[in-house]
């Protein structure tokens, strides 16, 4: 490695790409090209980033795996902050086990911890947590310490351990201050914020309230009845059911536990749960099978019974009743909370993160943006979606898999 090669790489581990580029940005030589391609990640121009990083990975010639694997692992990076979720993972598992193979600890780690935040953008917590649980963190460098930092407190707000979020983005904290880097404090702020804004709201006994993360943490490890709005479940002690797939059964269900410990009439129930405003016997008949089975699905910690004027919703066992929604209540919500890491989403990735159709969140986004919610920009495959955030909410509870409970 020449000396200019050497000071442009400093200058880039210190989060300087202009003092880079002086070095390199008029050499065509495969290290050069790398180095080349990294700045312009750094500066913000991705698709070129990603250009240069290609021709410098066919550059390097055969004796030069690792290089070429490091290439390929910045790729991958540039990959994941466009969003371009569908990028082959089968280049990245063959870096790792190139860079691995060679020594190259730190760069495999990171390969490991690319792989990670992939599985965590689509939901994948069990896959994120196999790929990280054995890395060792010292090998990193402070900046990529910040970023496996923000991993860990990601996977654990998905899993509502708030506990170990806030260790997590501490230690992000510190590891972003060492490493100077002005964009990636920003990133771990903005992060730490999501701990001390309203991240759901609650009703019962006639109240209604916000809760902050710790607060819904707490909430499903009581022993009430919820009926949890912001993955469509019943829960209690531990015990989920999800109607998830049955959007009926679930209306009919939110409606009784809003009403509780009061019936619900049957006009309530067949205008929440049918959107019926003329109600006839078809109605009628169609309200009694649908009870029957969200009766029959929530046997395990309720029962329904029958009133003069509807339904009511008795716990078997808890002594109260809850209803766990939204801070806002949005149609199309799950795709507002992925746009709002103020990352520009394809509606490919957006399908693969939500496990749905491109159709079906086409359609989601053409509505949104009729309401001004969403704005594209791009042509074609170039394409692509963005949003303002939600001020002054998390929508951290509307992403895929954020509450399973263990």
């Amino acid at each position: 490695m020449d000396s200019m090669i050497a000071a442009a790489a400093r200058a880039l581990a210190a989060g300087d790409p202009f003092a880079a580029l002086n070095r390199v940005a008029l050499r065509d030589d495969a290290p050069a090209l790398a180095l080349r391609g990294i700045a312009m990640a750094q500066l913000g121009d991705l698709e070129r980033a990603r250009v240069l990083l290609h021709r410098a990975a066919r550059a390097f010639g055969p004796r030069d795996a690792v290089p070429r694997a490091r290439c390929i692992l910045a790729e991958a990076e540039i990959a994941l902050v466009t969003r371009d979720l569908g990028w082959e993972s089968n280049a990245l598992e063959a870096a790792h086990a190139t860079l691995a193979q060679h020594g190259d600890v730190a760069n495999a780690a990171h390969a490991r911890h690319l792989a990670a935040r992939r599985f965590l953008l689509t939901g994948r917590l069990d896959d994120a947590e196999r790929a990280i649980a054995d890395l060792d963190v010292s090998l990193f460098p402070p900046a990529s310490r910040a970023a496996f930092e923000l991993v860990v407190a990601g996977i654990a707000l998905r899993r509502l351990r708030t506990s170990a979020a806030r260790d997590a983005l501490a230690r992000a904290a510190v590891a972003a201050g060492t490493a100077a880097i002005p964009s990636l404090v920003a990133e771990v702020e903005r992060a730490s914020e999501i701990l001390n804004t309203p991240a759901a709201r609650l009703t019962g006994s006639g109240t209604e309230r916000l809760l902050l993360m710790e607060d819904v943490e707490a909430v499903l490890a009581s022993s009430a009845l919820i009926v949890d709005a912001c993955r469509n479940a019943v829960r209690q002690s531990g015990a989920s059911i999800s109607l998830a797939s049955r959007p009926v059964l679930f209306a009919l269900a939110r409606t009784l536990g809003e009403a509780w410990p009061a019936d619900a009439a049957r006009d309530v129930l067949l205008a929440r749960a049918f959107g019926a405003k003329h109600v006839d016997d078809s109605h009628r008949a169609r309200l009694r099978v649908e009870i029957g089975r969200l009766r029959a699905a929530v046997r395990q910690v309720a029962n329904i019974r029958a009133t003069k004027h509807g339904f009511a919703l008795v716990p078997r066992r808890a002594r109260e009743v809850l209803v766990l929604a939204r801070p806002i209540e949005e149609e199309h919500g799950s795709v507002l909370a992925l746009l709002d890491d103020g990352e520009a989403w394809s509606t490919s990735a957006l399908a693969l993160a939500l496990g749905a159709s491109q159709r079906t969140v086409q359609r989601a986004l053409d509505a949104l943006a009729r309401r001004g919610k969403v704005q594209p920009f791009g042509r074609g495959r170039a394409r692509r979606w963005i949003m303002p955030p939600i001020s002054g909410f998390t929508t951290a509870l509307l992403l895929p898999a954020a509450l399973p409970i263990e």
